[in-house]
């Protein structure tokens, strides 16, 4: 179980971008930025020594700040949609960075993906590094001092482990998440149409033609947005059904069914027999198929398309404080937000 310090970049303000290398050598190692907590590889081993990165990402730093994507980031303050950037808490409405069109995404135009964190290193049982992070009132518009940490762990059983927390002087919206694009055949493998995934969810919230959830529950039964049984994604994603054919595949929020910390999805790759199963004790998860991901040159030489990963990205639901019945993203005056995620890996 190690740690391995390097210094990755240094951007324009010069601050130093280091990447930190966890291995827990039984099999899973990872590479992560202290910008914007990104995760730049995932490295999973299979029992005949084949290492395959199941991450997209770029090669260099120049990448990360010029070409986003989020990949592999740390989103905040508030993952996915809020429309038009407005919100109200009690008495007092806020507007926030409006950074897609009329509406605010991840965060607005500098959320904690593009901010460089501070760095403790935890190198025990299981290598850990806790990112910690000030946000000041007002931050992209949000309200309230916020103080954040997130501790990536990559345990003995083969898991990457998120655990967010904070806490606010004011009441505030919280809603963060990790933008990881998964690709189980390898980062560099193309489409993902043969891999397969199951998700315990029996319902999903259907969007506008902006991408913002309508404040429609519906269920998934006799839809292609049934995957309660495993199936692959080529299955239905060019099913003729307007709520694909709007967004080219899926990019919608899905209600992860029970409550507390449980098992919701599993996935894998019929090429590398790697399993990825996702546990967390959020409502929500957005299922985004990287229908908009830019053709181009990525990491190591990597050609990337539209549909060469998947994202399962953990939340609660977008735009919630518009609608009621919606779990609530409101952090109270110095109540903790506390929550966590993990994406286990197996090779058959």
């Amino acid at each position: 179980m190690s740690i391995k310090k390097t210094l990755f970049g240094t951007t324009k303000d010069n601050e130093q971008v280091y990447m930190y290398t966890l291995d827990n050598e039984k099999g899973l190692s990872a590479e992560i930025l202290n910008l914007g907590g990104i995760i730049r590889s995932l490295i999973v081993t299979g029992a005949d020594g084949t290492k395959t990165d199941v991450v997209l990402g770029h090669e260099d730093l120049e990448g990360y700040v010029t070409k986003s994507g989020y990949f592999g980031a740390l989103v905040g303050r508030h993952a996915n949609r809020i429309k038009e950037g407005r919100f109200t808490i009690g008495q007092n409405s806020y507007t926030v960075g409006t950074n897609e069109g009329k509406n605010s995404l991840h965060g607005g135009f500098v959320g904690f993906d593009k901010k460089v964190w501070e760095v403790k290193e935890h190198d025990g049982a299981e290598p850990a590094i806790e990112l910690s992070l000030v946000s000041p009132d007002g931050d992209e518009g949000f309200p309230g001092k916020l103080d954040v940490t997130v501790v990536y762990t990559i345990t003995e059983d083969n898991a990457i482990r998120i655990e967010y927390k904070a806490k606010s002087d004011k009441d505030t919206v919280l809603n963060m998440t990790n933008h990881s694009y998964f690709n189980l055949s390898g980062h560099d493998s193309g489409n993902i149409g043969d891999q397969i995934l199951q998700l315990n969810s029996a319902f999903y919230t259907p969007n506008d033609n902006e991408c913002m959830p309508t404040g429609e529950v519906l269920s998934v039964t006799g839809t292609p947005f049934d995957f309660r049984a495993p199936k692959p994604f080529a299955q239905d994603i060019d099913a003729d059904f307007d709520q694909l054919k709007t967004f080219s595949g899926f990019d919608h929020n899905f209600v992860i069914s029970g409550r507390g910390k449980r098992l919701f999805a599993v996935a894998s790759s019929p090429k590398t027999g790697i399993t990825m199963e996702v546990i967390s004790d959020q409502s929500g998860v957005q299922l985004y198929t990287a229908n908009k991901l830019r053709e181009g040159t990525y990491k190591g030489g990597a050609a990337y398309g539209a549909r060469n990963a998947f994202c399962l990205e953990t939340q609660c639901f977008p735009n919630a404080m518009e609608h009621s019945h919606f779990p609530c993203p409101i952090l109270k005056k110095d109540e903790e937000y506390n929550t966590v995620t993990e994406y286990k890996f197996t090779v058959k």
